[in-house]
């Protein structure tokens, strides 16, 4: 309710000139269809917050109508026909807590919980994975933590070349995205202790950011002052069972995997804005072909493309 004030009207020396008087208002007196016509131009987070208001705003918040405005235009043909929900807002939070898989079970599609956002990921069998047809580089095999039938372990590999693209029309416009490659690491996992991996992000045919991180998931974000070197195509070491070592810049705590809530690690692969307007994919990559020493031991769960503030392992 919005109470009346009575509001003093000075003349120019000051006196009273006369009074101007508010009269009360009742916002619950307005139709509940047109609170929630104004709740469906707020947000997710903003109608949670309204609907403690009253019994009326309750009512209008948790209605079809403002939810509808939540969900993305396209999300009928996302969802499968065997979905059951009682209503708009149930949905919302179901597609926000449990990703769907679509295209197959190749892709994964969920919200952002405070925006209602897009979030894909794309499993490993959709991504571009260079030697993953060769049993002695790469095996193929199920885990029940992944949420897709299909992951990729790491064996035995020199050249780590990984590829994932995605349409930017399946995103949400005027959106900032980041890319993460998410993965967990064998207790044997060895060879990226030291060597930088080169991850992009950018559009198909033009020019993407590039930056290196690292794949040590044993040491996390341990900061590193030195790499050892290698040359050319082989290791010094396997040969002469030295290792020469050369000082490099310190890392920063973002080159680094991070745990994510459903356990798996990631690491941001770049970032992307999507003003809305710009047919064409997306593209992903994780590359390291220029040291020339073998390493193994990681499983690749897929590539996951989020809004900059959706939290991970949602």
């Amino acid at each position: 309710m919005i109470s009346s004030d009575e509001v003093y009207e000075s003349d120019s020396e000051g006196g009273a000139k006369g009074v101007i008087r508010c009269d009360t208002f009742d916002l619950n007196a307005l139709p509940q269809d047109c609170i929630a016509a104004v709740l469906s131009f707020t947000s997710p987070r903003a109608a949670c917050r309204l609907s403690v208001v009253s019994t009326v705003f309750k009512s209008a918040a948790n209605s079809d109508a403002v939810w509808e405005r939540f969900l993305p235009s396209d999300y009928q043909a996302m969802i499968p026909s065997s979905l059951c929900f009682s209503s708009k807002k149930e949905l919302y939070f179901r597609l926000c807590d449990n990703p769907i898989l679509i295209d197959g079970g190749r892709k994964s599609f969920s919200l952002e919980r405070g925006s209602g956002k897009k979030c894909y990921m794309l499993s490993a069998r959709e991504l571009s994975i260079v030697w993953s047809d060769t049993p002695t580089y790469w095996r193929w095999g199920s885990t029940p933590e992944s949420r897709f039938e299909e992951v990729a372990e790491l064996l035995n590999v020199c050249w780590l070349e990984i590829h994932g693209k995605i349409s930017v029309s399946l995103l949400s416009p005027m959106t900032q995205y980041k890319a993460y490659i998410v993965f967990k690491a064998t207790t044997g996992a060895y060879g990226f202790e030291f060597q930088a991996v080169i991850v992009s992000v950018g559009l198909v045919g033009a020019e993407g950011s590039e930056r290196s991180v690292y794949l040590d998931a044993e040491r996390g974000r341990r900061q590193r002052q030195f790499v050892p070197r290698r040359i050319g195509l082989w290791n010094r070491s396997r040969f002469f069972g030295l290792q020469t070592a050369v000082r490099t810049t310190q890392a920063t705590d973002d080159q680094y995997p991070k745990v994510r809530l459903d356990g798996w690690l990631e690491i941001e692969l770049g970032e992307f804005f999507n003003e809305g307007c710009v047919d064409g994919e997306l593209e992903m990559s994780v590359l390291e072909v220029k040291g020339g020493h073998w390493k193994g031991g990681i499983v690749i769960q897929g590539i996951e493309i989020r809004p900059n503030v959706c939290s991970s392992g949602s």
